[in-house]
C-alpha cells in the first residue's frame, strides 16, 4: 500500500503530519512522533510579538543601573535571561533536523513586514525544510476595507517568497469576503501552501472576577467540516498544495480530508488528547480502510470527492444547505 504524498516538494511517506503545537518544543517528543510516523512536523510558531518583548526587556536589564557602581553585578539577570526567543527558536530548529530524517516546517507568526522577511532569512538558515506563515490578526479598525486586509497577505507573502528559496506555505482562517478570490490570489502570488484552516482562539469573560480571560480549547470532528468543504471546492483549482487542520481526530476524518482534496492532514488536538503515538493507529487505520475498499495508494483516493470530482457538484454550495433543511439534522 503506498500511503506516500508530496507536499510544498516534499515527498512524504504518508499525508500524517503533526500541526504546530506544543509537541514540537521537546527534542524527546519529535524523535516520538517521528518513530510514530510523523511523515514530518511543523514546528510550533515564533511570535514576533514575543521576540520584542524579550528584546525589550533584555535592554531594560541592560541599562538598569548603569549609573552606579559599576562592580554591582547583581544587577544583571541569570544567563538564562539573556536567551532572545528567535535564537532559542533557531538552535532548536537546528537540533531538531540533527536529530530526525523528517522534513522541519517552521512556523512563524510575524506582524510587521520587515520582521517577516528578517526572520524567514534566520529560519532558512537554520535549516527549516519549508516555512508556514501563519498570519494570525484581526482587523478591527472600522476604515480598513477587505481589498486592503488582502493585500496586507500578498505584500506578506510577496516579501517573504523574495528572500527565501524553500516552499512557503500559508496558513489562513475563513474569514475573507470571498475566501474563492483570495485563495486565487495567493496562488497567483506564487504561495506553495494552503493551510485550512486556522483556529482563532476566542476570549472569554470570567462573571466573578470581571475579566476578560483567554480561552484555549481543543478542536472536535465537527471543526473538520469547514476546511473540508473548501479543500474541496479549491482542488483543481489553484496549483498550491492544500493542508488540512482543525478537527482531524479520527481515521475516517483523515479519509474523508483527502477525498476533498487534502495533499497532507495536519493532526494536533488528538495528539494532545491521546498521546503521540495515536499517530500509528491514525496509519495503520488509514492503510487498513485503502486496502479493504481497493485502492492502492492515497493518489488514488485524494480529491476522488472533491467538487472538481462529484457526481453533484453543487453538495458543497448552497443546494446542500437546503437538502440538509429538508432532510432533518443528522449527527458527525
Amino acid at each position: 500500500m503506498d500511503l506516500s504524498t508530496t507536499y510544498l516538494g516534499l515527498r512524504l511517506r504518508t499525508p500524517l503530519v503533526p500541526a504546530a503545537s506544543p509537541l514540537s518544543e521537546s527534542l524527546d517528543n519529535i524523535r516520538q512522533l517521528e518513530d510514530c510516523g510523523a511523515a514530518a512536523v511543523v514546528f510550533h510558531s515564533v511570535f514576533e510579538e514575543q521576540i520584542r518583548r524579550e528584546r525589550d526587556e533584555l535592554l531594560h536589564h541592560l541599562d538598569f543601573g548603569t549609573e552606579s557602581n559599576p562592580e554591582a553585578q547583581t544587577y544583571f539577570p541569570e544567563p538564562a535571561a539573556f536567551n532572545v526567543g528567535l535564537d532559542v527558536y533557531l538552535e532548536h530548529l537546528a537540533s531538531a533536523k540533527r536529530a530526525v530524517n523528517i522534513p522541519i516546517i517552521a512556523s512563524l507568526n510575524g506582524s510587521t513586514l520587515g520582521n517577516w522577511t528578517s526572520y524567514a532569512r534566520s529560519l532558512q538558515a537554520a535549516g527549516a525544510d519549508a516555512l508556514e506563515l501563519n498570519i494570525y490578526w484581526i482587523p478591527t479598525d472600522l476604515n480598513t476595507s477587505a481589498a486592503a486586509i488582502e493585500q496586507i497577505y500578498l505584500d506578506i507573502v510577496a516579501a517573504v517568497k523574495s528572500e527565501v528559496t524553500i516552499p512557503v506555505a500559508v496558513k489562513l482562517s475563513p474569514f475573507f469576503t470571498n475566501f474563492a478570490h483570495f485563495a486565487g490570489r495567493l496562488d497567483a502570488a506564487g504561495v506553495n501552501g494552503m493551510v485550512l484552516f486556522n483556529r482563532f482562539y476566542q476570549p472569554d469573560i470570567d462573571i466573578e472576577t470581571l475579566e476578560v480571560r483567554p480561552n484555549l480549547l481543543l478542536s472536535t470532528p465537527m471543526a473538520m467540516r469547514l476546511p473540508l468543504r473548501w479543500i474541496a471546492l479549491l482542488y483543481g483549482q489553484v496549483n498550491a498544495d492544500l493542508a488540512a487542520t482543525s478537527g482531524i481526530h479520527r481515521p475516517t476524518d483523515v479519509v474523508k480530508m483527502l477525498m476533498a482534496g487534502a495533499d497532507v492532514t495536519m493532526v494536533c488536538s488528538a495528539l494532545l488528547r491521546n498521546g503521540i503515538s495515536y499517530l500509528r493507529l491514525l496509519e495503520s487505520n488509514l492503510a487498513e480502510w485503502l486496502e479493504r475498499h481497493e485502492y492502492e495508494s492515497v493518489a488514488q483516493l485524494k480529491g476522488s470527492l472533491s467538487q472538481k470530482h462529484c457526481a453533484d457538484p453543487s453538495a458543497f454550495e448552497r443546494a446542500q444547505y437546503l437538502r440538509a433543511i429538508a432532510g432533518g439534522f443528522h449527527g458527525t
